[in-house]
Protein backbone atom coordinates (compact mmCIF):
# COMPACT_ATOMS: atom_id res chain seq x y z
CA UNK A 1 0.00 0.00 0.00
CA UNK A 2 2.70 2.36 0.83
CA UNK A 3 3.60 2.27 -2.96
CA UNK A 4 0.61 3.10 -4.02
CA UNK A 5 0.73 6.42 -1.72
CA UNK A 6 3.90 7.41 -3.04
CA UNK A 7 2.85 6.92 -6.49
CA UNK A 8 -0.12 8.86 -5.76
CA UNK A 9 1.76 11.65 -3.94
CA UNK A 10 4.20 11.93 -6.92
CA UNK A 11 1.07 12.17 -9.59
CA UNK A 12 -0.41 14.73 -7.73
CA UNK A 13 2.93 16.71 -7.43
CA UNK A 14 3.21 16.75 -11.00
CA UNK A 15 -0.31 18.02 -11.80
CA UNK A 16 -0.21 20.20 -8.56
CA UNK A 17 2.97 21.83 -10.06
CA UNK A 18 1.80 22.19 -13.68
CA UNK A 19 -1.73 24.21 -12.20
CA UNK A 20 0.32 26.03 -10.35
CA UNK A 21 3.35 27.19 -12.74
CA UNK A 22 0.28 28.08 -15.47
CA UNK A 23 -1.83 30.09 -12.48
CA UNK A 24 1.09 31.56 -11.46
CA UNK A 25 2.15 32.87 -15.05
CA UNK A 26 -1.24 33.96 -16.05
CA UNK A 27 -1.14 36.21 -12.70
CA UNK A 28 2.54 37.68 -13.34
CA UNK A 29 0.54 38.76 -16.92
CA UNK A 30 -2.16 40.35 -15.06
CA UNK A 31 0.78 42.35 -12.77
CA UNK A 32 2.22 43.79 -16.55
CA UNK A 33 5.46 41.60 -15.59
CA UNK A 34 7.70 40.70 -18.23
CA UNK A 35 8.45 37.68 -19.89
CA UNK A 36 11.93 37.82 -19.29
CA UNK A 37 11.37 38.49 -15.64
CA UNK A 38 8.26 35.61 -15.35
CA UNK A 39 10.46 33.18 -16.98
CA UNK A 40 13.50 33.57 -14.92
CA UNK A 41 11.90 33.46 -10.98
CA UNK A 42 7.96 33.14 -11.23
CA UNK A 43 7.70 30.14 -13.23
CA UNK A 44 11.25 28.75 -11.44
CA UNK A 45 9.42 29.24 -7.91
CA UNK A 46 6.48 27.62 -9.48
CA UNK A 47 8.55 24.63 -10.83
CA UNK A 48 10.25 24.04 -7.30
CA UNK A 49 6.83 23.83 -5.25
CA UNK A 50 6.99 19.99 -5.43
CA UNK A 51 10.04 19.76 -4.04
CA UNK A 52 9.72 22.48 -1.30
CA UNK A 53 5.74 21.27 0.18
CA UNK A 54 7.63 17.87 0.71
CA UNK A 55 10.64 19.26 2.38
CA UNK A 56 8.51 21.57 4.46
CA UNK A 57 6.00 18.26 5.02
CA UNK A 58 8.81 15.88 5.87
CA UNK A 59 10.52 18.53 8.80
CA UNK A 60 7.81 19.41 9.94
CA UNK A 61 6.88 15.30 10.61
CA UNK A 62 10.46 15.14 11.88
CA UNK A 63 11.67 13.45 9.12
CA UNK A 64 14.65 15.69 7.89
CA UNK A 65 16.25 12.90 6.21
CA UNK A 66 13.70 13.35 3.45
CA UNK A 67 13.72 16.82 3.09
CA UNK A 68 18.00 16.79 2.70
CA UNK A 69 17.76 13.78 0.54
CA UNK A 70 14.87 14.85 -1.33
CA UNK A 71 17.22 18.12 -2.46
CA UNK A 72 20.50 16.40 -2.79
CA UNK A 73 18.82 13.58 -4.78
CA UNK A 74 17.05 16.21 -7.21
CA UNK A 75 20.41 18.17 -7.81
CA UNK A 76 22.48 15.25 -8.89
CA UNK A 77 19.10 13.71 -10.83
CA UNK A 78 18.73 16.75 -12.81
CA UNK A 79 22.27 16.49 -13.91
CA UNK A 80 22.46 12.76 -14.36
CA UNK A 81 19.27 11.34 -15.18
CA UNK A 82 17.78 14.86 -17.00
CA UNK A 83 20.63 16.16 -18.41
CA UNK A 84 22.41 12.53 -19.28
CA UNK A 85 19.28 11.19 -20.60
CA UNK A 86 18.50 13.97 -23.08
CA UNK A 87 22.60 14.55 -24.35
CA UNK A 88 22.16 10.83 -25.53
CA UNK A 89 18.65 11.70 -27.11
CA UNK A 90 20.16 14.86 -28.83
CA UNK A 91 23.05 16.91 -28.03
CA UNK A 92 22.89 20.36 -25.53
CA UNK A 93 24.43 23.82 -27.01
CA UNK A 94 25.79 25.45 -23.67
CA UNK A 95 25.41 29.09 -23.66
CA UNK A 96 28.54 31.47 -22.14
CA UNK A 97 26.14 32.59 -19.37
CA UNK A 98 26.04 28.93 -17.86
CA UNK A 99 30.45 29.23 -16.83
CA UNK A 100 29.46 33.23 -15.73
CA UNK A 101 27.16 33.09 -13.50
CA UNK A 102 24.63 30.04 -13.06
CA UNK A 103 27.64 27.04 -12.47
CA UNK A 104 29.45 29.74 -9.61
CA UNK A 105 26.24 29.82 -8.10
CA UNK A 106 25.18 26.10 -8.11
CA UNK A 107 28.91 25.40 -6.78
CA UNK A 108 28.91 28.41 -3.93
CA UNK A 109 25.22 27.44 -3.02
CA UNK A 110 26.68 23.34 -2.99
CA UNK A 111 29.24 24.36 -1.37
CA UNK A 112 27.47 26.17 1.15
CA UNK A 113 25.15 23.94 1.98
CA UNK A 114 28.37 21.29 2.93
CA UNK A 115 29.97 23.60 5.26
CA UNK A 116 26.30 24.95 7.04
CA UNK A 117 25.54 20.85 7.25
CA UNK A 118 29.03 20.11 8.32
CA UNK A 119 29.88 22.29 11.57
CA UNK A 120 26.86 21.44 13.25
CA UNK A 121 24.80 19.24 11.52
CA UNK A 122 22.07 21.46 11.37
CA UNK A 123 20.65 24.41 8.58
CA UNK A 124 19.45 26.98 11.45
CA UNK A 125 17.17 29.73 10.24
CA UNK A 126 19.71 32.06 10.31
CA UNK A 127 21.44 29.90 7.29
CA UNK A 128 18.17 29.60 5.71
CA UNK A 129 17.75 33.21 5.53
CA UNK A 130 21.16 33.62 3.72
CA UNK A 131 20.40 31.25 1.34
CA UNK A 132 17.43 33.17 0.41
CA UNK A 133 18.84 36.57 0.65
CA UNK A 134 21.99 35.13 -1.72
CA UNK A 135 19.13 33.71 -4.04
CA UNK A 136 17.17 37.42 -4.44
CA UNK A 137 20.67 39.04 -5.21
CA UNK A 138 21.66 35.83 -7.74
CA UNK A 139 18.42 36.85 -9.55
CA UNK A 140 18.77 40.37 -9.41
CA UNK A 141 21.96 40.05 -11.36
CA UNK A 142 20.76 37.85 -13.46
CA UNK A 143 18.18 40.19 -15.13
CA UNK A 144 20.17 42.90 -15.26
CA UNK A 145 22.72 41.19 -17.03
CA UNK A 146 19.99 39.79 -19.40
CA UNK A 147 18.42 43.27 -20.23
CA UNK A 148 22.13 44.61 -20.31
CA UNK A 149 23.51 42.88 -22.85
CA UNK A 150 20.18 41.44 -24.82
CA UNK A 151 21.96 37.91 -25.08
CA UNK A 152 18.62 36.45 -23.61
CA UNK A 153 16.04 37.12 -26.28
CA UNK A 154 12.04 37.47 -24.70
CA UNK A 155 11.24 35.00 -27.62
CA UNK A 156 13.59 32.47 -26.03
CA UNK A 157 12.39 32.45 -22.41
CA UNK A 158 9.59 29.38 -21.45
CA UNK A 159 6.55 31.21 -21.08
CA UNK A 160 3.67 30.37 -22.83
CA UNK A 161 2.10 33.85 -24.16
CA UNK A 162 -1.67 32.54 -24.35
CA UNK A 163 -1.88 32.56 -20.87
CA UNK A 164 -2.05 36.53 -20.93
CA UNK A 165 -5.81 35.96 -22.24
CA UNK A 166 -6.76 33.33 -19.16
CA UNK A 167 -9.97 35.21 -16.77
CA UNK A 168 -9.55 36.06 -13.11
CA UNK A 169 -11.48 33.03 -12.24
CA UNK A 170 -9.73 30.72 -13.84
CA UNK A 171 -6.54 31.52 -12.28
CA UNK A 172 -8.07 31.30 -9.37
CA UNK A 173 -9.47 27.64 -9.79
CA UNK A 174 -5.88 26.11 -11.23
CA UNK A 175 -4.38 28.41 -7.98
CA UNK A 176 -6.57 26.17 -5.49
CA UNK A 177 -6.43 22.91 -7.66
CA UNK A 178 -2.33 23.63 -7.62
CA UNK A 179 -2.29 24.71 -3.93
CA UNK A 180 -4.82 21.48 -2.71
CA UNK A 181 -3.14 18.93 -5.16
CA UNK A 182 0.81 19.81 -3.73
CA UNK A 183 -0.57 19.97 -0.08
CA UNK A 184 -2.42 15.93 -0.05
CA UNK A 185 0.49 15.63 -2.56
CA UNK A 186 3.49 16.07 -0.30
CA UNK A 187 1.78 14.42 2.49
CA UNK A 188 0.84 11.20 0.77
CA UNK A 189 4.61 11.02 -0.68
CA UNK A 190 5.83 11.68 2.90
CA UNK A 191 4.32 9.34 4.74
CA UNK A 192 4.03 6.74 1.50
CA UNK A 193 7.56 7.02 1.81
CA UNK A 194 8.18 6.52 5.41
CA UNK A 195 6.23 3.29 5.22
CA UNK A 196 7.92 1.90 2.54
CA UNK A 197 11.20 2.57 3.88
CA UNK A 198 9.87 0.47 6.78
CA UNK A 199 8.30 -2.31 4.85
CA UNK A 200 11.98 -2.92 2.57
CA UNK A 201 14.40 -2.26 5.66
CA UNK A 202 15.81 1.09 3.97
CA UNK A 203 16.52 4.10 5.40
CA UNK A 204 14.12 6.97 4.63
CA UNK A 205 16.80 9.12 3.21
CA UNK A 206 17.73 6.32 1.29
CA UNK A 207 14.17 6.36 -0.46
CA UNK A 208 14.05 10.18 -0.54
CA UNK A 209 17.81 10.45 -2.19
CA UNK A 210 16.08 7.97 -5.02
CA UNK A 211 12.30 7.15 -5.17
CA UNK A 212 11.74 10.87 -3.78
CA UNK A 213 14.43 12.71 -5.90
CA UNK A 214 13.57 10.71 -9.95
CA UNK A 215 9.38 11.90 -9.13
CA UNK A 216 9.94 15.38 -8.38
CA UNK A 217 12.41 15.42 -11.44
CA UNK A 218 10.09 13.85 -13.77
CA UNK A 219 8.38 16.76 -15.12
CA UNK A 220 12.15 18.37 -16.15
CA UNK A 221 13.15 15.08 -17.67
CA UNK A 222 9.50 14.66 -19.76
CA UNK A 223 9.93 18.37 -20.95
CA UNK A 224 13.76 17.84 -22.05
CA UNK A 225 12.77 14.53 -23.66
CA UNK A 226 9.99 15.82 -25.51
CA UNK A 227 11.99 18.98 -26.76
CA UNK A 228 14.91 16.41 -27.53
CA UNK A 229 12.78 13.78 -29.37
CA UNK A 230 10.99 16.50 -31.36
CA UNK A 231 14.45 17.95 -32.29
CA UNK A 232 13.48 21.25 -30.92
CA UNK A 233 16.08 24.03 -30.03
CA UNK A 234 18.06 22.32 -27.84
CA UNK A 235 17.64 22.78 -24.03
CA UNK A 236 18.84 25.32 -22.15
CA UNK A 237 21.45 23.77 -19.57
CA UNK A 238 20.94 26.74 -17.43
CA UNK A 239 17.26 25.65 -16.84
CA UNK A 240 18.70 22.44 -14.73
CA UNK A 241 21.18 24.49 -13.28
CA UNK A 242 18.71 27.29 -12.61
CA UNK A 243 16.54 24.00 -10.72
CA UNK A 244 19.41 22.82 -8.78
CA UNK A 245 19.76 26.77 -7.47
CA UNK A 246 16.61 27.35 -6.50
CA UNK A 247 16.69 23.29 -4.93
CA UNK A 248 19.15 24.41 -2.30
CA UNK A 249 18.09 28.16 -2.01
CA UNK A 250 14.68 28.60 -1.65
CA UNK A 251 13.73 24.67 -0.81
CA UNK A 252 15.98 24.32 2.00
CA UNK A 253 16.00 27.95 2.57
CA UNK A 254 12.57 28.56 3.64
CA UNK A 255 12.08 25.10 4.79
CA UNK A 256 14.83 26.11 7.21
CA UNK A 257 13.08 29.06 8.19
CA UNK A 258 10.05 27.20 9.11
CA UNK A 259 11.76 24.78 10.84
CA UNK A 260 15.97 23.97 11.28
CA UNK A 261 16.60 21.02 9.41
CA UNK A 262 18.51 18.35 11.74
CA UNK A 263 20.91 16.08 10.33
CA UNK A 264 20.05 12.63 11.77
CA UNK A 265 22.98 11.16 13.08
CA UNK A 266 21.56 7.72 12.03
CA UNK A 267 22.35 8.76 8.31
CA UNK A 268 25.72 9.54 8.38
CA UNK A 269 26.37 9.05 4.47
CA UNK A 270 24.58 12.61 3.54
CA UNK A 271 28.03 14.50 4.88
CA UNK A 272 30.14 11.45 4.10
CA UNK A 273 29.15 10.28 0.76
CA UNK A 274 26.12 11.80 -1.13
CA UNK A 275 26.64 15.30 -0.83
CA UNK A 276 30.25 14.86 -2.15
CA UNK A 277 28.17 13.22 -4.82
CA UNK A 278 25.79 16.40 -5.39
CA UNK A 279 28.67 18.62 -5.69
CA UNK A 280 30.94 16.19 -7.91
CA UNK A 281 28.19 16.44 -10.55
CA UNK A 282 28.19 19.94 -10.57
CA UNK A 283 31.60 19.78 -10.76
CA UNK A 284 32.48 17.92 -13.65
CA UNK A 285 29.95 19.88 -16.15
CA UNK A 286 32.96 22.49 -16.24
CA UNK A 287 35.53 20.01 -17.82
CA UNK A 288 32.42 18.45 -19.67
CA UNK A 289 31.60 21.73 -21.34
CA UNK A 290 35.02 22.45 -22.61
CA UNK A 291 36.74 18.91 -23.38
CA UNK A 292 37.13 17.69 -26.14
CA UNK A 293 34.22 19.58 -27.90
CA UNK A 294 33.49 23.08 -26.68
CA UNK A 295 30.29 24.29 -25.54
CA UNK A 296 28.46 20.90 -26.43
CA UNK A 297 27.43 18.06 -24.13
CA UNK A 298 27.15 15.35 -26.65
CA UNK A 299 26.13 11.51 -26.18
CA UNK A 300 29.68 10.62 -25.10
CA UNK A 301 29.09 12.62 -22.18
CA UNK A 302 25.56 11.91 -21.63
CA UNK A 303 26.67 8.09 -21.36
CA UNK A 304 29.15 8.90 -18.64
CA UNK A 305 26.47 11.46 -17.07
CA UNK A 306 24.53 9.07 -16.60
CA UNK A 307 26.44 5.87 -16.19
CA UNK A 308 27.77 7.53 -12.91
CA UNK A 309 23.92 8.04 -12.11
CA UNK A 310 23.42 4.76 -12.06
CA UNK A 311 26.28 3.74 -9.93
CA UNK A 312 24.73 6.22 -7.49
CA UNK A 313 21.46 4.72 -7.54
CA UNK A 314 23.16 1.25 -7.02
CA UNK A 315 25.50 2.44 -4.09
CA UNK A 316 22.55 4.51 -2.30
CA UNK A 317 20.27 1.99 -2.60
CA UNK A 318 22.54 -1.27 -1.67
Amino acid sequence: MSVVWVLLGLMLLVVGGEFLVRSSVALSFKLKLSKLVIGMTVVSFATSAPELLVSIQAALDGSSDISLGNVIGSNIANIGLVLGVTAIISPLLVDRDFYRLNWPMMMILSLLLYVFLSQDKLLSRIEGVVFMVALIVFLIVLIRDSRKSNHVEVEDVDVDDALQKTSNFKITVWLLIGAASLYFGSEWLVNGAKDLATSVGVSEYAISVTVIAIGTSVPELAASVIAALKKEKAISLGNLIGSNIFNIASVLGITAIIKPIQVNPNTPEILSTNIFWMIGFAAILIPLVFIPKRFEIGRLKGFLIFGAYLVFIMLSVL
